[in-house]
């Protein structure tokens, strides 16, 4: 019973980890956007959005 709860911790702090490195991924694929780019990606989905309730 002992070595079932070692698993069962080591398997949670895998999946903390692999959360940790998918978060950090996501950030800096989200920091590597200039001001810019972001206000022209809003524009864009703006317009598209008015073009189809239009």
């Amino acid at each position: 019973m002992r070595g079932l709860w070692k698993w069962i911790g080591l398997a949670g702090v895998a999946g903390v980890v692999a959360g940790g490195v998918l978060v950090a991924r996501d950030q800096r694929r989200r920091n590597s956007y200039t001001p810019e780019d972001i206000r022209a990606r809003l524009h864009q989905r703006l317009a598209e959005a008015e073009a189809e309730h239009s």
